[in-house]
């Protein structure tokens, strides 16, 4: 028997705050989710400016999370609690060196409510630059089935 999955509706906003300036995004699509033992896993494509699609894998365990993009964009960001990740963001336009530091973490698995809520606050500093604040909230609503 396979992996057995539910249709959601994924929300995902960021924040990054530059030294003040502040810049939003939100990106709503259809997406899966899967559960096995105690890893969530969510998958979406996004698409971008007409550009192309960007497949997300996001992976959800109690003490860390993954974000792997792949498509027109690629990168795979780990998320640990009160640690420091590196990782390359590549992108038409090159590639990023990416220095992650993860203040905090707090899920909610939608198996634990109607509504699944991720909330990740870390830093991230490009090619060595300074640093910036960044916010991250995933809300995964199950869809009703037909």
């Amino acid at each position: 028997m396979g992996l057995q999955f539910k249709q959601v509706a994924v929300e995902l906003r960021t924040i990054i705050d530059d030294n003040g300036q502040m810049e939003y995004n939100t990106v709503k699509q259809p997406g899966k989710f899967y559960q096995k033992g105690k890893l969530d896993v969510l998958t979406f494509e996004e698409e971008l400016e007409g550009q192309g699609v960007t497949d997300n894998l996001i992976t959800i365990q109690s003490d860390k999370v993954t974000i792997k993009r792949t498509g027109l964009v690629k990168m795979n960001q780990k998320f640990t609690e009160n640690g420091t990740t590196e990782n390359l963001y590549h992108h038409p336009h090159g590639k990023i060196h990416m220095e992650t530091y993860t203040n905090s973490i707090f899920y909610q698995s939608v198996d634990e409510a109607d509504t699944g809520y991720l909330k990740i606050s870390y830093h991230v500093k490009l090619n060595g630059q300074e640093e910036r604040k960044h916010q991250l909230e995933l809300i995964i609503t199950e869809e009703e089935s037909k």
